[in-house]
């Protein structure tokens, strides 16, 4: 497997600070309804530092599992970027790759990978397999993205609020959204069938960048469609994106 680690800073310029990422993803399908839910903790004391969740659309449950891995590591890395750093998951396969043990051959899953390796550097990251009853937390946050809830605390430190409209924090200035629009054909009520679990409005967040779009691409495949053109702005290290998506109002009989 190619490596996944990440590049930056140098070794042994860590603070001492240790960190416990907590990840998880599902999907009701296997490809179907998907989300994640990620916590990061502090080692020494337990204490619950963020969450972070989002439903992401029809996806498979490795791919999810890669997503809150992701998420997971880039809530640690805004908590302090130089702590080392344990991720707790109870999937077999994202341990065993990311431990570059087992060969990476979906396409999708190597490119989250490669993502997830570049957060933070290689050596400040270990990761460890725990059974399903141990990753309870995380697994709860997943399931309840994929409910259309709210996910999201903020960190300890003046760390950003996740959430699961977004996904990443808002962009500097921009207020939270609704999760629900009206419908312009009734007048009433949310602009989608009976039944629909989905968000009828959702604010998607994230660096500028191709997982950006893929997020953005996967919201479409869904049913939703654009809702105005995106907003860009720079959070002092990268360009950040914000796009609002929608669900198309349902036809009158």
């Amino acid at each position: 497997m190619s490596a996944v680690g990440g590049t930056r800073p140098a070794p042994g310029t860590g603070t001492g600070r240790r960190l416990v990422v907590e990840a998880d993803g599902g999907s009701r399908g296997n490809p179907g309804l998907a989300g994640y839910g990620a916590l990061v903790r502090d080692a020494d004391s337990g204490d619950v530092l963020v969450e972070v969740g989002e439903a992401i659309g029809r996806a498979t449950n490795n791919v999810a599992e890669y997503r809150g891995l992701l998420a997971g590591l880039r809530a640690a890395a805004e908590v302090d970027p130089a702590a080392t750093v344990e991720v707790r998951m109870d999937s077999k396969l994202v341990v065993e790759q990311m431990s570059g043990r087992w060969k990476i051959k979906h396409a999708d899953m190597r490119d989250l990978a490669l993502q997830a390796g570049q957060v933070l550097p290689r050596e400040q990251v270990r990761y460890t397999w725990v059974p399903r009853e141990r990753n309870s937390a995380a697994d709860a946050l997943a399931n309840a993205a994929m409910d259309g809830e709210r996910v999201g605390s903020r960190a300890a430190g003046g760390g950003r609020e996740a959430n699961a409209h977004d996904g990443g924090g808002m962009l500097p200035g921009m207020a939270e959204t609704s999760s629900t629009v009206a419908d312009p054909a009734s007048g009433q009520g949310p602009g989608r069938g009976a039944g629909d679990d989905r968000l009828a409005y959702r604010l998607l967040t994230g660096a500028d960048d191709r997982a950006f779009c893929e997020k953005v691409s996967r919201a479409l495949a869904d049913g939703y469609v654009l809702h105005g053109p995106p907003a860009l702005t720079h959070d002092g290290d990268r360009v950040v994106a914000a796009q609002a998506v929608v669900l198309p109002a349902r036809g009158t009989a």
